[in-house]
C-alpha cells in the first residue's frame, strides 16, 4: 500500500480550505490506501452533467476532485480533454458556470481547480482568488505557472485560503524539482510522463523511482496524474504515491455516453473498480 511522505504537512499548517486537501490525504492513509481524484471538464457536456458528474464522484469514493475551467488554449491537454474544453466553451462554460458546480459538491469533498495562467490574470488575482474561495475550493492547479512567476497569483490563492499546487515532471530537474516540492502546500502533482493529458497503455518504468525522489523532497503528499487509465495502473502507482489523479478516461467516458444517465452509471463503475484495486 501507499507510504504518503513521512514529514505530510497537517492541516493546521495549511490555509483554512486547504486543511481539507490534508485531511483528505491522512484519511486515505489511515485505510492504508492512496487518496482517489478524479478530473472532470467543467461544464462538459452541459453544465447539468458536469455538477452531476462531480456528485457522482463523490458518491462514488472519490476522496478529492479536480475540476477542470475551460480554456481555449489548454497546453497540457490532450485529444479527448481538449475536445471536451472546445465543447463545454460551444455550450456556454464560463469561469462563473464551472464555479457553481464547485460549489455545488465542495461541502462534500475537497476540489482543486485546473485553471490557465491567462483565466487568472484576465480576471485579476484578487478577484479570481475570492471567487474560487467563495466556490469553496480547497486548492488551484495552474499548469503553465512556472515558479519564478507564482508570486501574485500564489500570494492571492493563499490569502484566500487555498493552496495553489504545484507540478512537477520527468523532465524537472532534480535541484528545481527539490526546490518546488519543498514550497508546496495541499499536494504535488507529479505529471507521470512528458507529454499530454491521455491514456496510455504503459506507465515509464521510471515512475517508480520518480515519485521516490519527490516525497523525500516534499512536506506535503504526491499524488501522480496524467496516463493513468485502468484500475490496476491506479493501485500500482498507489503502491508508491499518496495519491492517484485519473482524467482523460474519465472524460472519454462522459464523451462516449448516450445520455447524462449513461455518463453517471461509466463513471460510477470505473470509480468503485478503481476504489477496490485501491484497497487491495
Amino acid at each position: 500500500m501507499a507510504e504518503p511522505s513521512s514529514t505530510a504537512a497537517s492541516s493546521a499548517s495549511l490555509p483554512a480550505a486547504a486543511g481539507a486537501i490534508s485531511d483528505a490525504f491522512a484519511t486515505a492513509k489511515t485505510e492504508g490506501r492512496a487518496a482517489l481524484m478524479p478530473y472532470l471538464m467543467g461544464g462538459f457536456p452541459d453544465q447539468e452533467t458536469s455538477t452531476a458528474v462531480a456528485n457522482a464522484y463523490a458518491d462514488a469514493g472519490a476522496d478529492l476532485i479536480e475540476i477542470g475551467v475551460p480554456f481555449s488554449d489548454p497546453l497540457a491537454d490532450g485529444p479527448t480533454i481538449h475536445a471536451a474544453d472546445t465543447a463545454a466553451l460551444a455550450a456556454g462554460a464560463t469561469l462563473e458556470s464551472v464555479l457553481e458546480t464547485c460549489a455545488a459538491v465542495g461541502d462534500r469533498i475537497p476540489v482543486a481547480l485546473m485553471v490557465y495562467a491567462n483565466m487568472i490574470l484576465a480576471r485579476g488575482v484578487e478577484e479570481f482568488g475570492a471567487l474560487a474561495a467563495g466556490a469553496g475550493a480547497a486548492g488551484v492547479i495552474v499548469p503553465d505557472l512556472p515558479l519564478e512567476d507564482q508570486g501574485a497569483i500564489a500570494a492571492a490563492v493563499r490569502e484566500h485560503g487555498m493552496a495553489l499546487i504545484p507540478l512537477v515532471a520527468p523532465t524537472t530537474p532534480p535541484a528545481r524539482r527539490a526546490e518546488i516540492c519543498a514550497g508546496a502546500l495541499g499536494f504535488v502533482y507529479l505529471v507521470s510522463t512528458v507529454g499530454v493529458t491521455g491514456e496510455r497503455e504503459d506507465l515509464p518504468p521510471e515512475l517508480a523511482e520518480l515519485i521516490s525522489a519527490a516525497k523525500e523532497e516534499a512536506a506535503v503528499p504526491v499524488a501522480v496524474g496524467f496516463g493513468i487509465s485502468t484500475p490496476q495502473q491506479a493501485a500500482a502507482v498507489g503502491e508508491v504515491a499518496d495519491g492517484v489523479i485519473i482524467g482523460t478516461r474519465l472524460v472519454r467516458a462522459v464523451a462516449d455516453a448516450p445520455d447524462r444517465d449513461g455518463a453517471l452509471a461509466a463513471v460510477t463503475e470505473f470509480l468503485r473498480e478503481t476504489c477496490d484495486a485501491l484497497a487491495r
